[in-house]
């Protein structure tokens, strides 16, 4: 079966004009067939309009689409007069702030290629992405991230130089191969003086074709391997966004996932630049939810582990309120769900369920809505990982539209989407426009359409077994297409359990119901040619400490925590609850407990809070053996 979704070839949706074929382009997005061509077109049209915010000792700063293009036409030649060729790549190691954005389009309108590094990733790392990339420069944030390319300084002799971005703790450092950001504006302002239309005869050189970045794979399953991604898949992603959810000038967005990775990339760079909308970026990881209430954006998009937070944080807020406070949000979220109900099924509201949800949307949801930051969203949308779709009933009982989407690296973002008024819970959506899908005969889903990437940077042989006959794109995932032409995934062909008796067994599914909890950070279901199903459990820290101090539980670090005998019937609890919901053959047997804090920087998790299989399987196999004795 195959599902092909057309794009006109030529129309004005919203003010903007696009013009594509349906597979192949070339995609023009207002008369511009380059990223760099639409960003210099962008910058001169908008001028003194606010292009992103950030914080500064507190204080929002805004910074106009002028600031944008002069900064980032000051990098991109200082890099030139460096001697940065095109088709060159540029590695940029730092987290969310409007130098990487102005690093990422000053490099690419110059005919570089840009490429981002998790700062969680270690020097051993870092040592392998710039070698395989080949990076002439590399971008880094601070003396932390400076710190991790000294110690394999004599590993990366293909790096011409190492650019900092900021100055603090390194007052007195010197080094032949350092420079800091300040330098290379200067080196870029007198380079701009001998050569003023340079920067933008370097765009007018630009082609569809180009590479206009490189996106490295989480590297789940082998060392990462980096996806060139050109200016028309680039151009074909933005269309596609203005065809299914667009933002408007009007919208305000926070910026907080890694801009390494192509989601984020897509959100926070491609779109604004095509559609025009305000970025804020976030001062960390860590205030999210901070930034969040104080900017109330109008559309966000968040990994499923952001949008578990949140309902975890509200679960447990709720326990611990009043009697009374407790009654009324059982209420609301009792009527709010009958509502949900009844719009995912498509059938009319009754009189009486609406004018209930009126009442308890002022008296409880508004103010919910208000204290999380969500109260001006439009929607939320949500990718990069499954997530379970009890949650997104949740959110919709609230009054909060979360919309879940499929993608990959290799598709420079999206393949297929929920749409507001086109959604079916528990799926990934349609195709998007200009795309194709179809079900290989093994159950795999197959892709293609104009946003497939190139390939992969150097590894002509790896491409060819991602990309097949006829420019299909394997995505790995295995899944099938309703009659509606709505996708689900029914699991990733390499995590496919079979257990001893033969049964073949998804274990994403299960896992999902079992991360619902607000105790679950995450779970791996074990059993794969064994005789039953056994889970490795990760607690969510802050929840399960709430629970264990409220019960006078003793511990003193996060392993006794796990240890404790409250905690394991707490979430042995969960286990007997999820198993309910599924066949015997499906249920587990017995759990353990990762008693590690696991971060980013472990091999076991991707920057993006995915689980790697087979490290946790590798890792922690003494417990998964305990479950088999």
């Amino acid at each position: 079966m195959t599902i092909t979704a057309n794009m006109p070839p030529q129309r004005t949706v919203d003010g903007f004009t696009i013009n594509a074929d349906v597979t192949r382009g070339p995609f023009f997005f207002d008369g511009c067939d380059t990223l760099v061509k639409l960003f210099r077109q962008r910058c001169r049209e908008l001028g003194p309009k606010i292009a992103h915010r950030e914080k500064d000792y507190g204080i929002w700063l805004a910074y106009s689409w002028t600031d944008f293009y002069e900064h980032a036409r000051l990098i991109g030649l200082g890099l030139t007069a460096l001697g940065l060729k095109r088709g060159e790549v540029v590695s940029i190691l730092s987290e969310d702030n409007k130098e990487w954005i102005y690093t990422d389009l000053g490099v690419q309108s110059v005919g570089g290629i840009a490429s981002g590094v998790y700062t969680t990733d270690s020097a051993s790392q870092l040592r392998y992405l710039v070698n395989d990339s080949d990076s002439r420069f590399l971008f880094v944030e601070n003396d932390e991230q400076l710190d991790k390319y000294l110690s394999v300084r004599n590993d990366t002799p293909g790096l011409a130089k190492v650019i900092v971005y900021d100055r603090d703790g390194l007052h007195g450092f010197s080094d032949d191969k350092v420079i800091f950001l300040d330098d290379l504006y200067r080196i870029g302002r007198d380079f701009l003086k001998a050569n003023p239309h340079r920067f933008e005869e370097e765009i007018d050189r630009s082609r569809p074709e180009d590479t206009a970045i490189l996106v490295y794979t989480s590297g789940t399953t082998g060392p990462p391997k980096g996806a060139m991604i050109t200016h028309a898949n680039i151009m074909c992603s933005i269309t596609g966004a203005l065809l299914t959810l667009p933002v408007r000038d009007t919208d305000e967005q926070v910026c907080f996932l890694p801009l390494c990775h192509i989601l984020e990339r897509l959100i926070t760079v491609f779109e604004p630049i095509g559609l025009k909308s305000t970025v804020n970026f976030a001062e960390s990881p860590e205030t999210v939810f901070d930034n969040v209430r104080e900017v109330s954006p109008h559309v966000f998009t968040a990994v499923p582990r952001v949008w578990e937070k949140i309902y975890s944080r509200v679960t447990i807020m709720a326990g611990d309120s009043t009697h009374l406070g407790r009654w009324a949000y059982r209420r609301a979220i009792a009527t709010g769900r009958k509502r949900a109900d009844r719009l995912e099924e498509g059938r009319k509201v009754p009189l009486t369920t609406a004018a209930a949800y009126a009442f308890w949307d002022f008296m409880v949801l508004k103010n919910l809505r208000r204290m999380l930051g969500l109260d001006r969203l439009r929607r939320g949308t949500t990718g990069a990982a499954p997530i379970s779709p009890d949650l997104l009933r949740w959110y919709q009982a609230i009054g909060v539209t979360v919309l879940e989407g499929y993608g990959m690296t290799e598709s420079s973002g999206v393949i297929s989407l929920n749409l507001m008024d086109d959604c079916k819970t528990g799926s990934i959506g349609k195709v998007v426009p200009g795309g194709e899908l179809r079900i290989a005969p093994d159950g795999e889903i197959q892709y293609r359409g104009g946003n497939v990437f190139k390939g992969y940077w150097n590894k002509p042989d790896k491409t060819e077994e991602t990309i097949i006959e006829g420019g299909w794109l394997r995505t790995g995932d295995l899944g099938r297409i309703d009659n509606q032409g709505f996708l689900s995934i029914t699991g990733r062909a390499k995590d496919i359990i079979i257990c001893s008796g033969g049964k073949n067994i998804s274990p994403s599914e299960i896992e999902n119901r079992l991360k619902f909890s607000p105790y679950i950070s995450d779970a791996v279901i074990i059993g794969d040619k064994r005789k039953y199903l056994t889970c490795l459990v990760m607690i969510d820290q802050e929840n399960v400490e709430k629970f264990a101090q409220d019960r006078r539980v003793p511990f003193s670090n996060f392993k006794s925590l796990c240890a404790a005998r409250e905690v394991r019937e707490l979430i042995g609890g969960v286990v007997a609850e999820t198993n309910r919901e599924f066949a015997r053959v499906e249920q587990i047997k017995d759990f353990r407990l990762i008693d590690v804090l696991l971060t980013a920087e472990d091999d076991e998790l991707t920057a993006t809070m995915k689980l790697k299989r087979s490290f946790v399987e590798q890792k922690h196999g003494r417990l998964i053996e305990e479950m088999y004795g």
